[in-house]
């Protein structure tokens, strides 16, 4: 089950369960929208992975008890700011690769 991590690992913004803006790899590293645009350009500083929008999770029980009630969000922070110079030499290699082909 997904943890729906509360903020973007760079710049710490809230993204609540319910967040348009929320992205995440397939480890679940967890940033907002901008900053996996504008800082990271869609390769995860920490797998080298693209990212696609966070699924969201029902508030309300539509269905045998997935919701948030019954699964509520995670609360783990993880703020890792990246180091942006470090993280574009990194990325300058694979970034012209789309991420299927990672």
């Amino acid at each position: 089950m997904l943890e729906l991590r509360p903020s973007c690992e760079h710049c710490n913004t809230p993204l609540p369960p319910d967040s348009v803006e929320a992205r995440i790899c397939s480890f679940e590293c967890t940033f907002c929208a901008h900053c996996v645009d504008e800082v990271l350009g869609n390769v995860c500083p920490n797998c080298g992975g693209g990212f696609a929008p966070r699924p969201i999770r029902p508030a309300r029980d539509w269905r045998r008890g997935n919701h948030l009630g019954n699964y509520p969000a995670g609360e783990r922070v993880v703020y890792r700011p990246v180091a942006v110079a470090a993280h574009a030499e990194f990325a300058a290699s694979i970034r012209t690769l789309p991420p299927e082909q990672r």
